[in-house]
């Protein structure tokens, strides 16, 4: 399979807007792009005066705004959502863009207070638990068939969840992992993609701990972000399916789309 080519942005200043997510996705789309994805954030503690943006009202408007751009958030935190409103999101999604949704999700991270400042979770042993919990149930409520599940986070009691999503046998699931620790990399291998922050040699080791676990890595995505593409080749070596161009943190709408209209590099 031929690299496919990706933005990689986070929904900040004047990126909050949705409708230039909007408009940052069709000139993606006119450029060649393959997808575009977005950071999921509620607030950046260390930068009060950033405008957040939603990333899923974004979401919904890049899916309006184009016919052919896969995208999708890289990553969300499970362990802050509940998978109910998940599933139902997500099937939306999918049916609006008739197919296009991927999900990136992850622990997310801490170091800033993102989630105790909030009541959140903080221990990240505890959130990969609500993150593997909730997958389960996700998975289970886009099946369409009735669903009993009692958990020590989440609950469903003989609740069956229409529509299901357009794309068969599920929409796809990307999980972060940042280093060989096998908890991330089992989660990867149970389902259909990884994001990972690792150099090309990490990532080598990284799939092949993944491959002993599925068996191989037949239609199983690689997704890597970066802000330049000086490593790209010995990333698409490594085994990368993805090379997503990542905007800066802090970027203008001009910005953005003066990046995009330049089309994958």
């Amino acid at each position: 399979m031929s690299l496919r080519h990706g933005v990689y942005l986070a929904p900040f200043g004047e990126l909050a807007d949705p409708r230039v997510l909007a408009e940052i996705a069709a000139e993606a789309e006119a450029a060649g792009f393959h997808g575009i994805f977005v950071w999921d954030h509620i607030v950046r503690p260390e930068e009060p005066d950033l405008a957040v943006g939603d990333t899923w009202i974004g979401l919904a408007a890049i899916a309006a705004a184009t016919t052919r751009l896969r995208f999708g958030p890289r990553v969300t935190p499970l362990s802050r959502r509940r998978p109910q409103d998940v599933a139902r999101e997500t099937v939306a999604l999918d049916l609006l863009s008739d197919g296009r949704l991927d999900l990136g999700v992850g622990l997310g991270s801490d170091s800033t207070g993102e989630f105790s400042r909030l009541g959140e979770v903080g221990a990240p042993r505890e959130r990969a638990q609500r993150l593997d919990e909730a997958l389960t149930v996700i998975t289970e409520l886009w099946s369409g068939e009735v669903v009993h599940h009692d958990g020590p986070h989440n609950r469903v009691d003989g609740l069956r969840f229409l529509p299901r999503p357009v794309q068969r046998p599920r929409i796809p699931i990307w999980v972060a992992a940042q280093s060989l620790h096998q908890g991330p990399l089992r989660r990867a291998a149970r389902y259909d993609g990884l994001c990972p922050e690792a150099t090309p040699d990490e990532l080598v080791q990284m799939l092949s701990i993944i491959a002993e676990h599925r068996g191989d890595l037949d239609g199983f995505d690689v997704v890597v972000a970066a802000p330049t593409d000086k490593d790209r080749d010995a990333y698409e070596r490594a085994g990368t399916t993805w090379w997503l161009a990542q905007l800066p943190m802090i970027c203008t709408r001009a910005e953005a789309i003066a990046r995009v209209r330049r089309g994958p590099s």
